[in-house]
């Protein structure tokens, strides 16, 4: 069955979906709104669920692929929740230590798509950290919308420090290297442009379509960044005039890229939103850049 892309739904469908993904519309929301784009032998529902995620489809690194050794782990964070579980990717034959990345999710937790990615990560020879925020609320549900209406009841100062912890758990790792990155994907996004604010010792920071930091933090990033958008991506991208005046003036090493005509989340490869060029070379991107700025 051909996969379906943005460009087989309307703009306001797409525009109302992002909404509910990111919990700015309720799913009675969605469902009323796009009634009107509903066509034949075609539902609201339906089109929800066309929209949603595919995850066996898209998986490019199987689980128990050889090539890569993976499993989960639980580590400390005193001054977050405590104790956070992680999934960790790496190559399954190494020689010496390797770069370390912290991958942070969206809004979903430590779902199939971020592990995938992190095995991506593994077969490009880095240590692949992946924590799932969701952990004090049970975890990962296994559903995306559980996970959603999970995510708002985080206390995000805490879940900021976990994610702190990780980096620090990631910087003294045996098996690697001391140069730490992060990439993180909507609110990963946001997330990898907070550490760039909070850790001066880390060595990359990738957000794709992340919310930006303020002036004032701005100024405190030291890590030199790689920042993704997505052309039609009105919502995030209208923080990123201010955020680039703040990169300039604070001399701020930075790239960044608007991928024109994509959506929100066009990176992640489960869903219609996928863009397949543009998420190839973003990716090309990234690992270019982690090689630049983590290897020793």
């Amino acid at each position: 069955m051909t996969r379906k892309t943005s460009h087989d739904f309307d703009p306001e469908v797409l525009r109302l979906f992002d909404l509910y993904v990111h919990g700015l519309t309720s799913r009675r929301g969605f469902l009323d709104g796009v009634a009107k784009f509903v066509a034949a032998g075609v539902t609201a529902a339906g089109l929800l669920e066309a929209l949603s995620p595919r995850f066996a489809e898209a998986e490019q690194v199987a689980k128990d692929d050889p090539r890569i050794s993976a499993s989960y782990v639980d580590y400390p964070s005193p001054d977050g929740y405590g104790t956070v579980r992680a999934y960790v990717a790496k190559p399954a034959h190494v020689d010496g230590k390797l770069p370390t990345v912290l991958v942070v999710h969206e809004n979903r937790g430590l779902n199939p798509h971020i592990e995938d990615i992190s095995r991506r990560l593994a077969l490009d020879h880095f240590i692949a950290f992946a924590p799932d925020a969701l952990t004090p609320l049970g975890g990962y549900p296994g559903d995306e919308d559980k996970a959603r209406d999970l995510f708002p009841k985080l206390d995000q100062a805490k879940t900021h420090n976990d994610f702190i912890a990780a980096s620090r758990v990631l910087k003294s790792l045996s098996e690697g290297n001391g140069k730490v990155g992060v990439v993180g994907f909507c609110y990963g996004g946001g997330i990898a442009n907070f550490l760039a604010t909070r850790l001066p010792d880390l060595a990359a920071a990738v957000p794709f379509y992340g919310a930006q930091p303020t002036a004032e933090e701005t100024a405190k990033i030291k890590a030199p960044l790689l920042i993704h958008y997505a052309g039609a991506d009105d919502r995030i991208n209208a923080g990123w005039p201010a955020f680039e005046t703040a990169l300039k003036a604070n001399g701020v090493k930075y790239e960044a890229f608007i991928y024109p005509g994509v959506q929100h989340g066009f990176n992640n490869d489960t869903t219609p939103r996928y863009d397949e060029a543009a998420a190839k070379l973003a990716w090309q991107r990234t690992i270019e850049f982690f090689n630049a700025h983590l290897s020793s």
